[in-house]
């Protein structure tokens, strides 16, 4: 494909710069001298989550100069509309023992609208990304992408669900409702973090939903999820990555998702 929207070079930078984490993060993998640190809220960080954050922001400090800049490990950066979100590695947890479903998310918003995504996942040799007005795609280079779309599956009983756990839903005193959507559902499986959403994206999973994300987990899923013609939304029905939540869909099933494990009233 041949990005031709109003984000065209956003997203061709986007793409060179997920190269270039890939690359460090991909030699960094199963490391035997990982060293693991606890940061304020209890979740685990690495050398390699603040290098590859520092990555991006050389990139971008070197390009994109004027644009604000906010990343996980990093804080905000500028005061610019057009805001950078970062997370260099997400799925950290499963990066320090050895597993594979790991990436580096990278957004682009511009007056907090989603402009570009990319989701780099070098370990299980898959990448997707997104510009606004371009659509949605899956594959490492623009030349040899291949486009992809949400499905069109409907009723809830014939649809599949993915999410990550159930301790955030138990914590939230949501766990019946979160329950409840799980027996509605044709199949369940966690399928975690950044995958579940681009399951959605590509087609092959109708709903995603996880009910305690930051900004940086969601900004580079949203875009992607919305080129391939899917919804994503807070619980409270909050468009985009702005709540404390999400839920992501095919968009057909996204009001009688909503219904069952919504909080608009609670």
């Amino acid at each position: 494909m041949q990005p031709t929207g109003p984000y065209a070079d956003d997203l061709r930078l986007a793409m060179r710069i997920a190269d270039a984490v890939d690359t460090y993060t991909l030699k960094s993998f199963q490391g035997e001298d990982l060293t693991v640190e606890l940061k304020s809220d209890e979740t685990p960080v690495t050398a390699v989550d603040r290098e590859a954050e520092r990555m991006v922001r050389a990139f971008l400090e070197e390009e994109r100069r004027t644009d604000a800049v906010y990343g996980e490990e990093f804080g905000s950066k500028g005061g610019s509309a057009r805001q950078w979100i970062i997370d260099p590695v997400d799925g950290t947890k499963n990066f320090i023992r050895g597993i594979s479903v790991w990436a580096t998310l990278i957004a682009l918003y511009d007056d907090r609208k989603p402009a570009v995504g990319v989701v780099s996942a070098p370990a299980l040799g898959m990448r997707w990304f997104a510009a606004k007005g371009d659509g949605a795609w899956k594959g490492f280079s623009l030349r040899r992408a291949e486009a992809i779309r949400v499905s069109s599956r409907q009723p809830l009983a014939d649809a599949m669900l993915s999410y990550s756990s159930l301790d955030g839903w138990e914590e939230r005193g949501l766990l019946p409702d979160f329950l409840e959507l799980t027996r509605r559902m044709w199949r369940t499986r966690a399928f975690g973090d950044f995958l579940s959403y681009m399951m959605v994206a590509e087609g092959v999973v109708e709903v995603a939903t996880e009910p305690e994300l930051a900004l940086y987990d969601m900004a580079a899923l949203v875009p992607i999820v919305e080129e391939a013609g899917g919804v994503f939304t807070s619980l409270t029905g909050v468009p985009g990555p702005w709540g404390v939540d999400a839920i992501a869909t095919n968009g057909l099933l996204h009001e009688a998702a909503l219904e069952i494990v919504g909080t608009a009233d609670v």
